[in-house]
């Protein structure tokens, strides 16, 4: 199993539904030397906020989210929700653990 940490709309019980087929369960945590920003994308409707993170030069900065397990292809179809605006990086979140998380595209 692969761990993501989700910080945004990957939390909401609806939006798993529809992705995964199911309610993820997860644990929470905070990620270390990064800030929550926001971005807009063009919807159907208009220009909608969405959240982003990218890493600070500040390590007490830090962003709080869950933690996820998901099989590999349950990660790609995250892949596919998150579209061309984010990427999936890898990122240490203890000095054993490494997890997948979302950044902006650059």
């Amino acid at each position: 199993m692969e761990k993501l940490f989700a910080y945004g709309t990957l939390k909401d019980i609806d939006v798993q539904e529809k992705i995964f087929g199911r309610t993820l369960t997860g644990t929470p945590e905070t990620l270390q030397g990064y800030i929550l920003k926001e971005i807009k994308i063009e919807e159907e409707f208009g220009m909608e906020p969405y959240p982003i993170i990218e890493p600070s030069q500040n390590p007490q900065d830090s962003v709080s989210g869950m933690i996820y397990s998901l099989s590999l292809s349950e990660l790609q179809l995250a892949d596919t929700y998150e579209g061309k605006f984010y990427k999936r990086t890898q990122v240490a979140l203890a000095p054993n653990q490494t997890i997948w998380v979302y950044i902006a595209k650059l």
